[in-house]
């Protein structure tokens, strides 16, 4: 392992005082900073009643900022994804009679963590605050991996002194293995410390603190699979890495150019680099890179071929997504829109009703939840839409408004979106297909009802009653016709809603820019009797589904169910974290996260594809998957009580057409989430690779109770790289845990009948 360099010891009247030196505290002369370490009062503003003073400060590390309220609170910096300047939140934008814009500011973390809200005593002090924390997320955006791992020793070091005096005597280092999740052996412990104590003081100082780290950190499996391949056991050669990375690997032809690569690329040592050469720090430096990921890198990037019609992708898709909680009395927020579209989202729902003062509102009908405007709804997706992706976005309208609110939601659609507003199908022509995401980038669609189609005159009536919304044909509440307004009508153009009557029915009258909406049970009874049908109707037109009005506490449905079948725009509720949402971010996180992945071909051109049997379509082959799950490293704690540690194990589970649902797990370990080891080999049989994901499980195994979760990692079949690999975990938020990861070796073969 790389170790840390650049530590100096400072002795003051016999007190030593690590201070680490790593290239993020190039911020160390920076003024703002050294104005953030000082300190200062900010107000935390939770809501327009509640605004109270903390005193804040920036840590010694650089990477941790402190407050006290009633109990210390911290923020961690990594934790942080982007400062706001001024009155760019809800609850800001609530108090700014108050607070001037120039005195406040927004710290967005990411995953589903809630803002911080803050407001400066003066301007200064905001801007002081607002260029510092943007300097130190730039910082850690640019650590290295080795600048990773001292940051990360460094805050265990800092955690484990108790004492505080710079040095670590026997009892903090067991409180730290602790701490880290080890449980070891008092003797073995001791022996370890013993050995680094080169000085023989009884306590660890600078290098013998990281001479112990690499002890501890001495990675067995790793050098097993090095030894495996170099004839000295102490350098992989040219040849030698190039023969693992097409034995292992699977590389191919371009493993000796890849080698060579891989040498430049990971090797610390210049004198291994001058001979072609790869030492036993850059192998493993190499296979914790994202080269050597799971997920395949080429396929993270965008990759896949954007101009086929939009009902041949998968499309990433939110289910009354203004919600922050619950469906009967969550929050509102324009801010659950940003969080979507950040996450590549490209369907986005907005229920509309009657409000005040002319002015429709955003909220969940006949419930407790709260109002949002409608404007500020699309103000806010003018701003984020294409942040993230360029893509279009599709605006799913549930209209509950008044004719004359119905033109007000028109004319704020016409005046806010500008441009980026499709109001008439591209070049004028009546579509026979539906244009490619390609044709429509940078574009807003809205999905709502229409009065007629694209290639009826201009001589229809202004209005027109019609069935009722959607997602309200099986609420008594909402029986009644409704009226929609011509000017709204006018709008949609690629997204028709139309009520389903009938695959048959579909075939033989239906328009390509017509879309259904189904209920989660409606979506599974169709795919369950008449699934092939299913996916023939989703290779020309949309289809969406959303959760049952009984999810009521938000939770989701499997997506899977219903990709199986082609459905496009497979609606979930992106508030609640769980299986379904991680399947959703697994799927969408290659080509690029914008949002639209490719159907397999099967599934968009004229072949017969029932996924109840895969085996009856052309070109059918299954295949074998074995995962050797190897060992763990730094697995995070569940419980933070002082002295527990887990006892891990790992369940892999495939999601796919009803014959690959498969799960298996390893057995536990007792008390190690440091760096348990496992050896166990998982053996699946996958019919449809091409719809399946993988999804790796980490628990805490309680033999009286229910396991806890420690950490996923769910990735598309067709995007596995085999061989040995990293799984790099995340927490229950999506967000990356810290040094915390799975080591495997994944095979993947024809299945081969035996006569």
């Amino acid at each position: 392992l790389p170790c840390i360099s650049k530590m100096i010891v400072q002795k003051k009247k016999k007190k030593h005082v690590f201070v680490f030196v790593l290239s993020f505290t190039r911020s160390n002369g920076d003024e703002d900073l050294q104005v953030m370490k000082a300190g200062a009062m900010l107000r935390k503003v939770k809501s327009r009643s509640w605004k109270k003073q903390r005193h804040f400060r920036l840590q010694e590390d650089g990477q941790t900022i402190w407050y006290k309220s009633r109990w210390a609170g911290t923020v961690s910096v990594a934790d942080v994804d982007v400062v706001r300047e001024g009155h760019q939140s809800e609850i800001l934008l609530s108090i700014a009679d108050e607070f001037p814009a120039d005195l406040c500011f927004t710290l967005v973390f990411r995953g589903r963590r809630s803002n911080l809200d803050l407001v400066a005593e003066s301007p200064s002090e905001a801007q002081v605050w607002i260029r510092g924390v943007r300097k130190l997320i730039q910082n850690t955006k640019s650590m290295n991996d080795k600048e990773r791992l001292d940051q990360w020793i460094w805050d265990w070091f800092q955690k484990a002194d108790k004492n505080k005096d710079g040095r670590m005597n026997f009892k903090e280092v067991r409180t730290l293995l602790k701490m880290m999740n080890v449980d070891m052996n008092e003797e073995y412990t001791l022996r370890l410390f013993t050995m680094a104590d080169n000085s023989e003081s009884g306590c660890l100082e600078n290098e013998e603190f990281v001479q112990f780290y690499k002890m501890l950190t001495k990675r067995e499996d790793v050098w097993r699979v090095f030894q495996d391949y170099s004839r000295d056991g102490q350098i992989l050669t040219l040849a030698e890495l190039e023969d693992f990375l097409k034995q292992e690997q699977q590389e191919g032809e371009r493993s000796l150019e890849h080698a060579q690569e891989l040498i430049d690329r990971y090797e610390p040592s210049e004198n291994a680099k001058k001979h072609g050469a790869m030492s036993i720090d850059g192998f493993q430096m190499y296979l914790v890179s994202p080269e050597g990921a799971i997920l395949d890198p080429q396929l993270l990037a965008l990759h896949q071929d954007m101009s086929q019609p939009l009902s041949h992708y998968f499309i990433c898709s939110s289910h009354n997504t203004y919600l922050m909680d619950d469906q009967l009395r969550g929050q509102s927020s324009q801010e659950a829109y940003i969080q979507a579209l950040k996450r590549g989202c490209r369907c986005v729902e907005v229920d509309c009703w009657d409000g005040p003062n002319g002015e429709p509102v955003v909220y969940h009908g006949h419930t407790f939840t709260s109002k949002i405007l409608f404007r500020d709804v699309i103000t806010t997706l003018a701003e984020y839409a294409f942040k993230v992706s360029e893509f279009p976005v599709i605006l799913s309208l549930e209209n509950h408004c008044s004719m004359e609110q119905q033109r007000v939601m028109a004319q704020l659609l016409d005046t806010i979106l500008g441009d980026t507003l499709l109001r008439a199908p591209l070049d004028r022509l009546v579509p026979q297909e539906l244009p490619s995401p390609q044709d429509l980038k940078g574009k807003v669609l809205l999905k709502a009802k229409k009065i007629g189609g694209v290639e009826e005159s201009e001589t229809l009536t202004d209005e027109v009653t019609d069935e009722v919304s959607d997602e309200d044909e099986a609420d008594p509440k909402s029986l009644s016709k409704s009226k929609f307004s011509r000017e709204l009508s006018d709008l949609v153009v690629y997204c028709k809603s139309v009520h389903f009557h009938s695959f048959e029915y579909s075939r033989l009258h239906s328009k390509c820019y017509e879309m259904s909406s189904f209920s989660e049970s409606k979506a599974r009874k169709l795919a369950k009797d008449t699934g092939a049908e299913f996916v023939h109707h989703n290779s020309r037109q949309l289809s969406r589904v959303y959760p049952s009005g009984m999810r009521t506490d938000s939770s989701n449905y499997n997506p899977q169910e219903l990709w199986n079948v082609g459905c496009q725009i497979v609606a979930l509720n992106f508030q609640t974290a769980g299986p379904e949402m991680d399947l959703n971010d697994g799927l969408f996180s290659q080509n690029g996260c914008c949002g639209y992945v490719l159907k397999p071909d099967f599934m968009r051109n004229d072949d017969s594809f029932d996924p109840e049997r895969p085996q009856d379509r052309n070109g059918y082959t299954s295949l074998r998957l074995s995962i050797q799950v190897i060992s763990g490293q730094q697995l995070p704690k569940v419980n933070h009580k002082e002295g527990s540690i887990v006892d891990p194990l790992v369940r892999v589970e495939i999601y796919g057409v009803f014959q690959d649902q498969a799960k298996q797990e390893t057995s536990y370990i007792d008390n190690n989430g440091f760096n348990p080891l496992w050896n166990e080999t998982l053996n699946f049989i996958v019919h449809v690779p091409e719809l399946a994901l993988v999804r790796f499980v980490v628990e805490d195994y309680d033999k009286s109770s229910r396991n806890d979760f420690m950490g996923q990692f769910t990735v598309p079949f067709t995007c596995i790289q085999p061989g040995y690999r990293h799984i790099h975990l995340l927490s229950k938020d999506g967000t990356a845990i810290p040094l915390s990861s799975l080591f495997v070796n994944i095979k993947i073969s024809e299945l081969t009948t035996e006569v």
